[in-house]
């Protein structure tokens, strides 16, 4: 078993990194974990899109 993370700052770069490493690589997911973290920095709000997909290679 192994596992991947991801971490950008739009929920569409997440999605797009996500799809491409799952269409790139041959593995079995597992499963996938996703949060969003968000904070306000002065007048600014930042967020964190991650994700950590728990795969297996496939043989």
């Amino acid at each position: 078993m192994k596992v991947k993370i991801f971490d950008d700052e739009d929920e569409c770069d997440l999605e797009e990194d996500i799809n491409n490493f799952i269409s790139e690589n041959e593995i079995e997911v597992i499963d996938i974990k996703y949060q969003v973290g968000v904070s306000v920095f002065s007048e600014e709000q930042v967020f964190c899109f991650s994700a950590m997909i728990i795969y297996t290679l496939n043989k």
